[in-house]
């Protein structure tokens, strides 16, 4: 069944998000910017990266996320021996006890799930790492030259934390850019640190509805992409993308001077489809270009390289971007 983007159906999402939010709310204290991105991700059928040092609750706030949402979730510790058939699944020879045959019998791995959390994804060397990153460019599983679909709708959010580095194999260029978002977690507030220890220390429990089934995300995933969009906000997020390639013709002398490479198209492409789903999020029925500022960071913060000039004055890539938007507007 066609399903046409409308009113009606962009007013749905928006209530619909509204009414996940508040249910996530009541677990997550704060968070509602990475809750949103998190969803918007969901929804433009891409995958997430959360930055954040140990105990901001990443872990419950993923696991929240699913319940809510009534999908299936997995949880992949990543460590150095981690192999990719501890990802993917694997072959085991299984004996039929009534005729005595023996065969093959492929067992699904924690990947075969809606929602995977990946845990420190910068712990496990880089073949058990590409294991999980073919997975979700490809949304299937490749094993003993049998191919396993991956159930739909699929989302990946891996993990990092930013302090602990040593021990670590960190994600290429590359493969970050399979990520919609690069999501840095902040600490809470002094208030919302309060109402966390408040909530954590005491006996209730809070009981969580289910607001969305797996049907409504891939029926909202259809709804943005026919989003329309302007032709003068795709040309700004182009250009936007363009000016971050120190080897182009737009590029500022501040991003010539501090970037090795800038971000390619697939930038363009999130900024765009994140920009669908910020305006139908809003209740709106076009993106303008203040959504794909507001987006800007989280789609190029992990696409942009800074060079020794930027590491040597300080300046990191959310700066760059900053500055890149300002002299935009």
């Amino acid at each position: 069944m066609e399903i046409t983007t409308s009113p009606q159906t962009v007013e749905e999402l928006h209530a619909g998000y509204k009414t996940l939010a508040n249910e996530v709310g009541k677990v997550i204290v704060g968070q509602e910017h990475i809750i949103q991105q998190i969803f918007i991700s969901m929804i433009c059928r891409g995958h997430a990266l959360l930055v954040g040092v140990p105990g901001l609750a990443k872990t419950l706030l993923i696991h929240t996320i699913a319940d809510v949402m009534d999908l299936d979730f997995s949880r992949i510790q990543f460590t150095p021996d981690l192999m990719p058939s501890d990802i993917t699944g694997t072959e085991i020879i299984e004996e039929d006890a009534t005729t005595g045959r023996r065969q093959f019998k492929f067992v699904k791995g924690p990947v075969f799930a809606n929602v995977v959390l990946a845990d420190e994804i910068n712990r496990t060397p880089p073949k058990t790492q590409a294991a999980l990153l073919e997975a979700m460019q490809e949304h299937r599983v490749t094993a003993a030259g049998h191919t396993y679909s991956l159930p739909e709708p699929f989302f990946v959010l891996a993990t990092q934390n930013p302090i602990e580095q040593e021990g670590t194999y960190p994600l290429p260029e590359a493969q970050l850019d399979r990520f919609m978002f690069n999501l840095w977690l902040d600490y809470p507030t002094f208030d919302q640190e309060v109402e966390v220890v408040r909530q954590t220390t005491s006996a209730s429990k809070p009981q969580l509805n289910n607001i969305m089934t797996a049907a409504d995300i891939q029926r909202y995933q259809q709804v943005v992409r026919q989003i329309p969009v302007a032709d003068n906000v795709i040309e700004y997020a182009v250009g936007l993308v363009s000016r971050t390639r120190p080897a182009g013709d737009k590029a500022p002398a501040f991003v010539k001077e501090y970037l090795n490479y800038g971000a390619g198209p697939r930038a363009s492409q999130y900024l765009i489809l994140g920009a669908k789903a910020t305006a139908a999020l809003d209740g709106r029925l076009t993106p303008s270009i203040k959504d794909v500022n507001s987006i800007a960071v989280s789609v190029l913060r992990h696409r942009i390289v800074t060079n020794f000039n930027a590491e040597a004055e300080g300046i990191n890539s959310v700066e760059i971007i900053n500055r890149l938007l300002s002299s935009e507007s």
